[in-house]
């Protein structure tokens, strides 16, 4: 199978100079809202599911708002805030390209939507710049000075999860700064500096405190625990801002006016970085072991990406330490050797397929994927995972009864090294599509793990808990190593999954998309796939298709989103379901064949969170 194609891909789409705009909501709300002015559309939510009640869960329940269907002519930025994509959307509009936009929307999210992402954590990004994929990576490392017995107890057995989450432990190395440099060094069009206008002036005349933020607050156990998180958070009775209070943060704006003028080394290096290692350090009861030095010299790396074979197209995605593009894959592969390869619609018998293709799919991902400088991929290739000959193998595994749990796969010769990684909470997300005016896109996911992270503030931003995505055991019950067990200088797995498809014959880049929600990432990515590729929906109906998930157990449906009939027919073939509130937050921007008159681009956003979808 030829992989490398992708490098020789070239586009001749010129959009003309002329602009008409075109958004979800007038572009002078959106941009009343940069200013800090009260926005009149906040979503409302029904509720909030309190912190480890629903370890799938990255983030409460954000309701479910209807979002428009969005044709644009040249290009479109979609990200979980309305304040992100505005602040996307300007950059295009001044001459900026995918890759500017994407530095600028980021800025603001790690503002407005502090429990999900910001310079304290890491992002994977993929972009296409007309010839070329690159995946660049920017996934937090463990210091050095952690080993493989940093989240066991007195008596060598795991920590409780949130022991290890809260607190200066599970800090791992930011890189998501260091990630949008690199990438905007190879790639990006306005100068570095021009790209933090947006979130300065944000952070410093303030935003308003919207209902998602408020109850997510006002739902957290642990924020309030840190004496500057609590005091930026909450007033003086402990209560999260109200709906519609100005938030301002002069400190973050003063970091991000050092990483405008300095790049990353004003975040890694001198008076930052000091106070970063200060807070890990010394946290009273959970310090980590984060020194100057690990933020000094962390790395972003430019990877090749992960791409495959899916029908008519070719999807790549981020190759590991990122297990989201090939469980993807393989889930997909799975489905094309079922009695429902076929299906046209989402049925019960197809989401039967769909289940048990994915329990094998993460048997396999529990066993062999980590931090590819660690580990070696099986049969030497990480693409073994999703040779047609093994997963037509592994499909004859499937019967119209449900497997129950499923084990790994072996498409190599050699004998297995690793252990299987028992399951274990994942968190929380957000993700920005782009495509701009030359065809050139940005999938990127961005994330701080769990909700707030570790909950402690530095300077106006959260750090990350990202450690917690290794294995707490080092070794499973056979006495195996685990791939994905913590080492000095190793990456943690992830499940982001930020993706960009192509049709496999013409090379026309098609769809860039992705989602937040810790390792449900994998099912609300796929699921949007199958949506428009396979079923020929719009970016916004695939969006809106209900959620359903099974990580190698109990099959997970989203709550009031299925009819009674088909509940009945998965029990009936043996399934185990759980009703929960699937909280995705899927961004999706397409790219239309060329059609004299017609829209040129099609994006939708997720009804479940509040993101916001603007083009030109």
């Amino acid at each position: 199978m030829n992989h490398d194609w992708v490098t020789h891909m070239h586009t001749t789409d010129r959009l003309p100079a002329k602009r008409t705009v075109r958004l979800v909501c007038g572009l002078s709300v959106v941009f009343m809202l940069l200013a800090g002015c009260t926005s009149a559309q906040v979503k409302q939510l029904d509720q909030v599911v309190p912190l480890g009640q629903t370890p799938v869960q990255p983030e409460g329940s954000s309701g479910y708002a209807a979002q428009a269907e969005q044709s644009f002519q040249h290009w479109a930025v979609a990200t979980a805030n309305p304040l992100a994509t505005a602040a996307g959307y300007r950059v295009l509009a001044d001459g900026g390209n995918a890759i500017d936009a994407a530095v600028a929307a980021q800025m603001v999210l790690g503002l407005v939507e502090p429990q999900s992402s910001g310079i304290g954590g890491g992002a994977f990004l993929l972009h296409y710049d007309g010839n070329d994929v690159t995946a660049y990576d920017g996934r937090e490392v463990a210091p050095m000075a952690a080993d493989e017995a940093l989240f066991l107890d007195r008596n060598a057995k795991p920590m409780p999860f949130f022991n290890a989450v809260v607190g200066g432990r599970a800090v791992g190395v930011p890189g998501a700064v260091s990630m949008l440099e690199k990438a905007h060094a190879a790639q990006g069009k306005l100068p570095w500096a021009r790209l933090f206008e947006s979130a300065i002036t944000l952070a410093e005349q303030g935003f308003s405190v919207g209902t998602r933020l408020n109850k997510l607050l006002q739902a957290d156990t642990y924020l309030r625990q840190d004496p500057q998180a609590a005091a930026y958070f909450y007033d003086n009775s402990g209560q999260a801002w109200p709906v519609g209070h100005m938030l301002r943060n002069p400190e973050l704006a003063g970091v991000l006016r050092l990483i405008a003028a300095q790049g990353a080394k004003g975040l890694m290096e001198g008076e930052v970085a000091q106070a970063i290692v200060n807070k890990v350090q010394q946290h009273p009861s959970n310090p980590g072991r984060m020194k100057l030095d690990d933020l000094a010299q962390y790395q972003a790396i430019a990877r090749a990406p992960f791409c495959s074979d899916y029908k008519r197209f070719r999807i790549c995605g981020m190759p590991p330490p990122s297990s989201g593009a090939i469980t993807v894959a393989q889930i997909l592969g799975l489905l094309s050797h079922t009695p429902q390869a076929g299906a046209s619609t989402l049925n019960p018998d197809w989401l039967h397929y769909y289940m048990e293709s994915s329990r094998l799919a993460f048997a396999d991902r529990a066993r062999y994927i980590a931090d590819p400088d660690f580990v070696e991929p099986p049969a030497n290739s990480w693409h073994s995972l999703v040779d047609p000959n093994y997963l037509s193998a592994r499909a004859k595994l499937m019967s119209e009864r449900s497997m129950g749990t499923a084990t790994h796969g072996n498409p190599g010769s050699q004998t297995v090294r690793f252990g299987v990684m028992p399951d274990q909470p994942e968190f929380g997300t957000s993700h920005i599509s782009i495509i701009d005016g030359n065809g050139h896109a940005v999938a990127m996911t961005t994330t701080i793990e769990n909700g707030f992270g570790a909950r402690q503030m530095v300077k106006g931003f959260l750090l990350n808990n990202q450690l917690t995505d290794f294995s707490f055991a080092p070794k499973d019950g056979a006495g195996l190593p685990i791939a994905n067990r913590v080492q000095a200088g190793k990456r943690p797995r992830s499940s982001m999954a930020p993706t960009l498809v192509f049709d496999k014959d013409t090379k026309a880049l098609l769809l860039s998309v992705g989602s937040p929600g810790g390792s449900l990432i994998i099912h609300y990515t796929a699921k949007t796939l199958v949506g428009m590729l396979d079923w020929q929906l719009s970016p916004q109906q695939a969006i809106n298709l209900p959620n359903f998930a099974n990580n190698n157990g109990t099959s997970l449906l989203e709550k009031n989103m299925f009819e009674q009939a088909t509940v009945d027919a998965l029990e009936a073939r043996g399934h185990v379901l759980r009703h929960i509130d699937m909280t995705s937050g899927l961004q999706a921007v397409e790219q239309l064949q060329p059609n004299a008159g017609a829209p040129r681009i099609r994006a939708g956003a997720d009804p479940r969170r509040e993101g916001l979808v603007m083009g030109d």
